[in-house]
């Protein structure tokens, strides 16, 4: 039997979610707003770290240190356990909507849950900080001040629990299709580190900024708090309190390790750049970290759109709706691609003009000005890659959630799909034996750009066996159309990248330079796009001047606004 006859079906009982004809538009706004203004703020917080400490020894220290957090978010928030969890909560609601009587799934989950996660979290942290020096040495042998990295290590360790704890919650809301407090963790955490580093850099140095990544991480749990309570009680409207006679829900603990290992080999990259790099001049890892930071703007909106899909694409999966799952992630893979591709060629083109208004004044100067912006266009080739493999993680992930149905007749441990929970992670392994290959082959020479190179090699490398790893899982891609929609949009950001580039260093200073490449990059992008026929930039345009002709809102009964459909998607189908 294939692996999607193994499917359940759906329950012909479950009573359909009633949603607004723009839920999506709705949800994907208000996050993109959110998420923005945190973006904004960690930008802020990157150009205060560059204008206080610069780029030397102590910055590369305190980095080292950030690693923890670095590590942390990944695992906790933002892959790993919403990976998890969200799938997890996705059919503790359809339980809840097939059986409106009896107790809830949900505070089932979360009772069997929380508790162990509460209690692993906290081993973690103090673990964390009690074998400081030895994570010190082994992320970065070559620190020229490892005391310091040892002593913000320990101070950054305290984002564990909190994280964990965030990441939960945010998980359980964005499966209830709230998106508001999930979306404003971020705003909450650099406002947290803002707040200690602005008053306390004079007197603590760089250790500031560790307080403020530990400070700003507890707010981050606290701003899902009270939303969360208020899921779990809304539950409770017209349910029974006694016990039902069986469990609605099982947990899979297997389903947990090649979710957090795939998790932990992709941040591996990071540690590669920073043992490679602490062997180069001072200044190096400081370079790779504020080239990434500013490279990972561009992936903001394209990983916002598989974000606020994935509970959707959870959803039908956990109903056995492989074909709605597969028309969401092919919609997804284009959506992200056209946005991840429009800051790909802005970036190629303008990052001299970017690095040096962002970063150059205080302690940064023009060599490190230099210096960023060469990696970061390095950088860029991976963008694409990296936002694809966010898209594609996520249902390969929901396949074998960790829980499952107390009626599912599947085995839990069945060989074929065991070993298939495992293929992200070897497809990652194989792309670090890239970023490693190509580090160590080029960083002698290169340096920071060495390192770059790598991490884009290794990347895309990864996507592509992700790419065909879907296909083994039983969600089959409509490949022609898939890699022919990828393909028109690579060749629409190539060529805005090279006419934005020569319009860029055409025109100073750098305002202006950046004014320049920027209008150019974006009209050359959507121009060449529609002239190829990118759906995914055609589409948006002619709907925006059909609206524009029609000078009335989509409330109004017009065809673009009565044809928004309940998943999001627009008249062309996307």
């Amino acid at each position: 039997m294939t692996l999607s006859q193994e499917v359940r079906p759906a329950p012909p009982a479950a009573p359909p979610v009633e949603r607004g004809p723009s839920f999506l538009a709705k949800a994907f706004g208000i996050t993109a707003v959110l998420s923005a203004a945190g973006s904004a703020l960690g930008l802020l917080r990157d150009l205060l770290l560059a204008r206080f400490f610069g780029a030397d020894s102590g910055t590369d220290a305190f980095l080292v240190s950030w690693t923890v957090p670095e590590t942390a978010a990944p695992l906790l928030i933002e892959d790993a356990m919403a990976f998890l969890m969200v799938p997890a909560f996705s059919l503790a609601l359809v339980l809840r909507e097939e059986r409106p009587e009896g107790p809830d799934p949900v505070r089932q989950l979360t009772a069997d849950t929380l508790p162990w996660l509460l209690a692993g979290l906290c081993a973690l942290s103090g673990a964390t900080m009690l074998w400081a020096p030895e994570v010190v040495h082994a992320l970065a042998p070559g620190l020229a001040d490892p005391a310091l990295a040892i002593t913000c290590t320990r101070i950054t360790a305290v984002t564990i629990l909190p994280f964990g704890v965030a990441g939960y919650l945010g998980a359980a809301l964005r499966a209830h299709h709230r998106f508001t407090a999930p979306a404003a963790i971020y705003v909450a955490y650099n406002l947290g580190i803002l707040g200690i580093l602005t008053t306390c850099h004079l007197l603590l140095g760089v250790r500031a900024a560790a307080l403020g990544v530990a400070f700003g991480s507890l707010l981050m749990a606290g701003v899902l708090v009270g939303p969360f309570v208020r899921a779990l009680r809304g539950g409770l409207h017209g349910r029974r309190r006694c016990a039902a006679d069986g469990r609605g829900l099982l947990l899979s603990p297997l389903a947990l390790l090649p979710v957090a290992v795939f998790t932990l080999t992709r941040q591996s990259q990071v540690f590669i750049e920073r043992y490679l790099g602490s062997t180069l001049p001072a200044g190096t890892i400081s370079h790779l970290n504020y080239a990434a930071k500013v490279s990972q703007l561009a992936m903001t909106t394209a990983i916002l759109i598989c974000t606020v899909t994935f509970p959707l694409v959870a959803r039908a999966l956990a109903a056995g709706d492989l074909v709605a799952a597969r028309d969401r992630v092919e919609k997804d893979l284009g959506q992200a691609a056209a946005v991840v591709l429009a800051g790909t060629a802005f970036l190629i083109a303008c990052a001299p003009a970017v690095v040096s208004l962002l970063f150059q004044r205080g302690a940064f100067d023009a060599a490190d000005t230099a210096a960023t912006a060469q990696v970061i266009q390095v950088y860029s080739f991976g963008l694409l890659a990296q936002a694809l493999i966010g898209v594609m993680v996520r249902p390969f992930f929901s396949m074998r959630p960790a829980v499952r149905r107390a009626d599912d007749p599947r085995p839990d441990t069945a060989a074929g799909r065991g070993l298939l929970d495992w293929y992200p992670v070897a497809a990652m392994a194989v792309g670090l034996l890239v970023t490693t290959v190509v580090g160590l082959s080029t960083a002698r020479h290169f340096g920071a750009l060495g390192l770059a190179a790598g991490n884009a090699a290794g990347i895309t490398t990864t996507a592509v066996l992700l790419l065909r790893g879907l296909a083994l899982r039983g969600i089959v891609l409509r490949m022609p159309q898939v890699l022919g929609g990828q393909g028109r949009l690579l060749l629409a950001g190539a060529g805005a990248a090279a006419v934005g580039g020569c319009a860029a260093r055409a025109v100073h200073p750098a305002g202006l330079s950046l004014l320049a490449g920027g209008v150019s990059v974006l009209g050359v992008y959507l121009g060449l796009g529609t002239l190829l026929g990118a759906r995914e930039l055609a589409g948006p345009l002619a709907r925006l001047a059909a609206l524009l002709r029609e000078n009335r809102a989509p409330a109004e009964g017009s065809a673009v606004g009565d044809d928004l459909l309940e998943e999001g998607t627009l008249p062309d189908g996307r």
